[in-house]
């Protein structure tokens, strides 16, 4: 029997090496992972008890703050471990496992936000059939699709990568397990597993970003056909917390993942905003920007308080 990895764990060397500058940047992630918890339980807590937000569109933002508590739950409680710790280690297995939940996850955001992105353009171009075409049954069919093409993507790519063999490297420049950042560190062939990652990118996420695309193309020439400016300024604002939210998504996400893998700062930095910051902003962008989100909050707190 082959035996496929002589390293039995790696080390994550993180954001810094440096003891002081390690014990704030724990207290800045823990800040900021309890307000990413804060946000998206709210936003999920708002859109379930308030009835006027029970449609298509806060169905789909629902969906996306539990996802954004899972996308930064696989990375930022490890990352705020290591940032205590002398010993900045994690098992093969374990980093496999991140690998494999971070892909799915991120995937089926990327997935969800195409998804919204449809629902706008429904949205906006037939009003009056919105709520007949955008049923329950299409919207769960939706999400289920994508949380399946994304695990499954994830699944095929993870079952390449366990082939990879490492023998004597441990060290990854980052604060986090991902697979560019493992290549180096693998005494094996990674063409298999470099190609399955470059083609379910292409297929996935810039598949998605098409389809965001072309809705939001659709959008905006129906939106010029309407004759009257308070619907054409309507219409735009339904969409400006969606596409801002996709530019913080896609922006930090395709940069990191078409940088070459050297560890830089800019490199951890785009990691940073695309698994650790956007997850927090999220609730925030569709809080400051929808006035039915923030009637629903500022109505929960007057019953709380």
């Amino acid at each position: 029997m082959r035996n496929h990895s002589v390293v039995s764990e790696f080390i994550l060397l993180g954001l810094s090496a440096d003891p002081q500058i390690q014990a704030l940047l724990f207290v800045l992630f823990f800040v900021i992972y309890i307000l990413t918890l804060m946000g998206n339980l709210m936003l999920l807590l708002v859109i379930r008890v308030d009835s006027q937000l029970h449609n298509p569109m806060y169905f789909f933002l629902g969906q996306l703050s539990f996802l954004d508590l899972c996308h930064s739950s696989v990375t930022v409680p490890k990352l705020l471990e290591n940032l205590l710790s002398e010993k900045k280690t994690i098992s093969v297995e374990g980093c496999m496992a991140q690998v494999f939940f971070v892909f799915a996850t991120g995937g089926t955001e990327s997935c969800l936000l195409a998804v919204m992105a449809y629902d706008r353009y429904v949205a906006i171009s037939s009003p009056l059939l919105y709520g007949q075409m955008m049923n329950r049954k299409l919207c769960m069919g939706l999400v289920w699709g994508s949380w399946g093409l994304a695990f499954t993507d994830a699944l095929i790519n993870i079952l390449v990568a366990l082939n990879l063999d490492f023998c004597e490297a441990q060290n990854i420049h980052h604060f986090s397990c991902e697979l560019p950042s493992l290549y180096p560190l693998s005494c094996s062939d990674v063409s298999a597993s470099f190609t399955a990652l470059l083609c379910s990118s292409l297929l996935h996420f810039f598949g998605n970003f098409l389809l965001i695309f072309f809705s939001y193309v659709c959008i905006f020439s129906t939106s010029l056909s309407i004759s009257s400016t308070k619907g054409r300024s309507k219409a735009f604002s339904t969409c400006s917390s969606h596409l801002t939210a996709v530019s913080f998504f896609y922006g930090s996400g395709l940069l990191r993942y078409l940088m070459p893998n050297s560890g830089s700062t800019r490199e951890l930095i785009f990691s940073l905003q695309y698994r650790v910051i956007t997850p927090m902003l999220n609730p925030v962008i569709y809080s400051l920007k929808n006035k039915e989100v923030k009637a629903a909050v500022r109505k929960m707190l007057r019953k709380c308080f």
